[in-house]
């Protein structure tokens, strides 16, 4: 094997991104592009994927990690891709995208509310075979597909993930993999394959699902137009990647059983695994397939920690933005340079934005600062943002409490990756919420190392995939909880759920708008 690097192309929920490594795990470069991903006025709770503007971002991010690393394409040993789970892309016959739409669309309840008529059992029995419930699930956009817009659902010839999808752009070759096909409901978690009795059962077509290829086999490689609009050599292999959360395991060394992960990006993951794909049963936990095979995990999920914080920061923290620019700085590290001062608890306010995860019944309140006082010397915009970092690590110890209660296990320790473990504050603040030791690796962008260890494992640089990451991990810090403050975040938890239920009975009564609810609830 000639090249001596690997890439990995990251789309996630709020960018995507380019990530060069060397074969020892050394991140050399990262080439990011912010998104969005907007929703269609026509369908309330829609969340179209742009697929002809994201993949000029995405190739702008290829070619651009090889320019700014001054790598020549022909030393790029192999391509591996990840992405946000749950968003699905439909293609005709001729191989052209028709449709698609990213993770939380939510634009399917009129077909939520028909499957449940139809047979109000039939989500707990697939959430049974899959780890899935309509929430997320392909099942009910489908439909919706095949209700609003016929001609489209006529003319699909195929369905695939957005990693696939990245895959397909480079070589012009459709496959999925389990990872994140699992996140479909279409899937058997233990056959880690489609099952097409599934999508049959909802009146639904089955021939849409292209081969599954397993994380880390080669799909194919690099074709003359992908060369042309990426910058990578022809004929470079392009290897199965898989969901982000999978990979973020992979890239912080989290591939065996009861090993436990937090993931930190518009979205946070917390990440258990296990030997055993039996499901909750009481359906409120995801189970997905790792990208390991033999492993799976359950999954308990946070809306939007990163696009509050962004929100936040472009709202409000104008000048931290512009000093930021002027001293070649990142904005947050000068906000977390002034809540570091603030005490543990926030003088007693709290906020409500993501609720604990309830798989079978998903919705969250409106969201709500609460319980400050107008005093602006306690009370400043440093209060609410270190609330906001607070607020993420009490719904992480909930996600820990519910898949205890589900395994009856816990982890001795957690592993801390993605944007949000660039803040020592917000490490600290989970290590103090959590009452256990928070390690966080020393490169951050663990789900792209993940995918960058498929890849080498693909083309044969790498023997097996848990040691290879065992051995390439390389941690950073250890923060470990303090007393104090974890005996104020334990008093503060039963509070902050009060507190949250009521904001939700709001929303439920209509009278505040939830921040996202699920089609059908």
């Amino acid at each position: 094997m000639s090249g001596k690097y690997l890439m990995a192309v990251d789309a996630g929920t709020g960018s995507v991104r380019a990530v060069l490594f060397d074969t020892d795990g050394n991140q050399l470069g990262c080439v990011q592009r912010e998104w969005e991903h907007r929703e269609d006025p026509r369908y309330p709770g829609s969340m179209d994927f742009d697929w002809i503007s994201n993949w000029e971002l995405a190739r702008e991010c290829i070619g651009g990690v090889l320019r700014e690393t001054d790598v020549a394409p022909s030393d790029v040993a192999a391509v591996s891709t990840t992405c946000m789970r749950e968003g699905i892309v439909l293609y005709d016959a001729a191989g052209k995208e028709i449709w698609a739409c990213a993770n939380v669309d939510a634009r399917s309840s009129d077909e939520v509310v028909q499957l449940i008529r139809a047979n109000p059992e039939m989500e707990r029995e697939i959430y049974r075979q899959t780890g899935e419930t309509y929430a997320l699930g392909a099942l009910p956009r489908l439909l919706w597909v095949k209700n609003k817009m016929p001609g489209v659902y006529e003319q699909a010839a195929s369905m695939g993930m957005f990693n696939d999808w990245l895959i397909y752009k480079m070589t012009g070759v459709l496959a999925v993999e389990p990872s994140n096909a699992s996140t479909t409901g279409l899937l058997d978690l233990q056959k880690r394959d489609f099952d097409p009795r599934i999508p049959e059962g909802c009146g639904l077509r089955s021939d849409l699902f292209p081969p599954v290829a397993e994380p880390g086999s080669v799909v194919a490689t690099v074709s003359s137009e992908g060369a042309r609009q990426t910058g990578l050599a022809e004929g470079t292999p392009v290897v199965a990647g898989g969901g982000d959360a999978q990979l973020g395991c992979v890239g912080v060394g989290v591939v065996e059983p009861n090993q436990a992960a937090v993931f930190g990006g518009s979205f946070w993951q917390y990440e258990y695994n296990t030997a055993s794909a039996a499901a909750d049963p009481a359906c409120r936990v995801r189970v997905n397939c790792h990208a390991v095979p033999g492993v799976w995990q359950y999954e308990a999920i946070a809306f939007l920690p990163g696009i509050v914080m962004r929100w936040f920061r472009d709202a409000f923290c104008q000048p931290e933005v512009q000093a930021a620019a002027e001293q070649g700085a990142d904005p947050y590290e000068l906000m977390n340079r002034e809540a570091t001062k603030i005490p543990a608890g926030c003088y007693g306010m709290m906020c409500a934005f993501s609720d604990v995860m309830n798989f079978i019944s998903w919705k969250h309140a409106s969201p709500t600062f609460t319980s400050f006082e107008l005093d602006a010397q306690r009370f400043n915009r440093y209060t609410f943002y270190r609330a906001i970092m607070e607020n993420a690590a009490l719904v992480t110890k909930g996600h820990l409490e519910l898949v205890a209660q589900t395994t009856g296990k816990r982890p001795g320790e957690i592993v801390f990756g993605g944007g949000a473990s660039k803040s020592p504050l917000w490490c600290q603040i989970v290590s103090d919420v959590l009452g256990l030791p928070v390690k966080v690796p020393a490169v951050k962008e663990a789900t792209a190392l993940g995918a960058a260890i498929l890849a080498g494992y693909g083309v044969g640089i790498y023997a097996d995939i848990p040691d290879t990451a065992r051995r390439l991990v390389k941690w950073e810090r250890t923060y470990t909880p303090d007393a104090q403050n974890h005996e104020t975040y334990s008093e503060m938890y039963p509070v902050w759920k009060k507190v949250y239920d009521a904001q939700l009975a709001l929303a439920d009564q209509q009278i505040t708008k939830h921040m996202w609810i699920a089609p059908g609830n």
